[in-house]
Formats: C-alpha cells, structure tokens, sequence
C-alpha cells in the first residue's frame, strides 16, 4: 500500500475517457456516483467493478487539494488500491 509522507495510505486514480486520459495521480479518499447511489471509496477497499451514473467524482488528494469532476455513464473497477475511471465524458469544476 502506497503511503504519503505522513504514513497516510494512498491509492492510484485514473479517470479515461475514450480520447485519453483525463486524470491519474494519488488519491487519499474518491467519491463516485454509483447506479446503487453515492459511493466512497477508501484505500483497502474491496475489489470491485461498478457502473457509473452522470454526476461528479470528487478526489481528495494528499496535499489536501479537493478535485471535482462532473462526468457521464461509465464504469469503475477497484483492485489493489487501484481505481479505473472509464467515463465518456468528463470535465474538471473550478476549485471551491
């Protein structure tokens, strides 16, 4: 398992669409709109392959940046602190 320099766990994020890749880097904590509703994901997760639903995935990064972007359908596949975002769109919102 990936750590920061404070101990903290990471995982590996990539968020594809079919012209390439819009995002990958460390993740501390992913939030993603699931078909089964809003679904956190943290390091140590559980396998799992899901589909995704239009709304906003949120990335909560280790130098405590917080990422939004709103996209559309599409499927997301958790192993080994790896997570795979394949979304057909997907467009980055402005920091808060």
């Amino acid at each position: 398992m990936e750590q920061d320099s404070s101990g903290a766990a990471l995982m590996r994020l990539e968020i594809v669409m079919p012209t390439g890749i819009v995002w990958q880097g460390e993740a501390q904590q992913v939030r993603l709109p699931s078909a089964n509703g809003s679904m956190g994901i943290l390091p140590g997760h559980t396998p799992i392959m899901a589909g995704l639903v239009p709304g906003t995935i949120v990335v909560d990064c280790p130098d405590g940046a917080e990422l939004s972007y709103t996209v559309s359908d599409g499927l997301v596949t958790v192993d080994s602190d790896h997570i795979y975002v394949v979304v057909e769109s997907a467009e980055k919102q402005d920091s808060k």
